[in-house]
């Protein structure tokens, strides 16, 4: 039986989905929704792990990308345009990689394929602080994380993911367990056979170091029709820093291809 990936969907025509980064959740990209939902079907997944969605017992890309591929197939989706940030971004090149027919065209927003260093110690040591806390308020949990992450932003990136529970006190909705067991594999290349075909757009934060020039080599080796986008003044969550500007290219890179 298929894991099962919560939903949510908004707006009409051709069908694009939209994934999210790590310890995320779909409606991270709620802004990108509804940018697009006037032009779009737009279906926002939480990826396994995350979210609503359930667990996986092994959540490598490969793993991850055919939990997507059954999520399109249960919902009668032969193909469509994927939108991926981060993490989300090296799962649906993963999907265009292992089946090139079920992704048109594919946007990736900072993030290259390519295996990345562990660097993200802080946000897994405030993550276990606040677990272990049993926090009874989102301010407590805040002042918790603050001890090890300086980035405000971050802090309430990862606050959207806390839950109340039954007794009182909150608790991490993903998988907090599963993602540090399969982090070496999430930082890893996607793997390939061959290299995909469809058009892809690379959208890189002008003040992000996760796509650097060295990269290019590998993108164009996977993915030789792709095109590469800066957007100046913003980091890593360029598509929450510069939301008018990148709902706009992403918008015009969708249109410009081909149903």
């Amino acid at each position: 039986m298929a894991l099962k990936l919560h939903t949510t969907s908004s707006g009409t025509g051709q069908p694009l989905v939209l994934l999210h980064g790590l310890f995320g959740m779909g409606n991270n990209l709620g802004a990108v929704a509804r940018a697009l939902q006037s032009h779009y079907r737009v279906h926002s997944l939480d990826l396994p792990n995350h979210g609503r969605s359930g667990w996986l017992d092994g959540g490598d890309l490969p793993a991850m990308a055919e939990c997507v591929r059954l999520w399109m197939e249960h919902h009668g989706l032969e193909s469509a345009r994927f939108l991926g940030h981060s993490l989300g971004g090296k799962v649906a090149m993963q999907l265009a990689l292992s089946h090139p027919e079920r992704v048109e065209a594919l946007v990736v927003a900072d993030i290259a394929p390519v295996a990345y260093p562990p660097h993200h110690d802080a946000i897994f040591a405030a993550l276990d602080a606040v677990a272990a806390a049993r926090c009874r308020s989102r301010e407590e949990a805040s002042e918790l994380m603050a001890r090890y992450i300086a980035e405000a932003g971050v802090i309430q990136f990862l606050l959207m993911s806390l839950q109340r529970g039954g007794d009182g006190t909150y608790a991490w909705r993903f998988n907090l367990e599963g993602i540090r067991r399969d982090y070496s594999a999430l930082r890893d290349a996607p793997a390939a056979v061959a290299p995909y075909a469809g058009p892809v757009l690379f959208i890189k934060g002008g003040e992000s170091d996760y796509i650097r020039e060295e990269n290019r080599h590998q993108i164009l080796g996977l993915f030789p029709h792709a095109t590469l986008k800066m957007m100046p003044g913003c980091g890593h969550w360029l598509h929450a820093e510069r939301p008018s500007l990148f709902n706009s290219i992403a918008r015009r890179f969708l249109e410009s291809q081909s149903a």
